[in-house]
């Protein structure tokens, strides 16, 4: 979560407690083809900011019929699924992870989530642009990682 993506949820829900802060294990952690992605969003003690997660993993703002935030509030990483990314752009292969064989027949998986690659690419650039806010986000030194 970028520091506008709490900003954001903040407004929208009225709530503080959406987040915490985690520690990474090596495999996020190592993105050699977006080194620039570390330091824009790893602490000093290697934890980042997240959506807080129900017991059974689901997230904070998961209900019956999928995420109860707004588009225009929720995270941009989130927006930005299925595109992989790096910090110079979008990839041309998605995510892998979504179960695509439970499209229907014929049905991309774009069509499907309502998604399209110009949205991705603004949300993009609104990610990077926000996650170099952090070094100024007041939550950054004062809450403890989660384990």
């Amino acid at each position: 979560m970028t520091p506008g993506d709490k900003k954001r949820i903040a407004q929208q829900t009225g709530r503080r407690d959406f987040f915490t802060f985690v520690v990474a294990d090596d495999t996020y952690l190592d993105q050699p083809d977006d080194p620039s992605w570390a330091e824009l969003v790893f602490r000093p003690d290697g934890s980042r900011r997240v959506l807080r997660r129900r017991a059974n993993g689901d997230c904070t703002f998961l209900g019956a019929h999928g995420c109860t935030l707004a588009l225009e509030t929720r995270p941009l990483v989130c927006r930005m699924y299925p595109f992989d990314y790096t910090e110079s752009g979008l990839r041309e292969e998605l995510s892998h992870g979504c179960p695509t064989e439970l499209l229907p027949r014929g049905q991309g998986l774009l069509e499907a989530l309502d998604m399209n690659r110009e949205a991705a690419v603004v949300w993009h650039e609104a990610l990077y642009r926000e996650l170099a806010m952090e070094r100024d986000d007041e939550d950054r030194s004062d809450l403890r990682p989660e384990k």
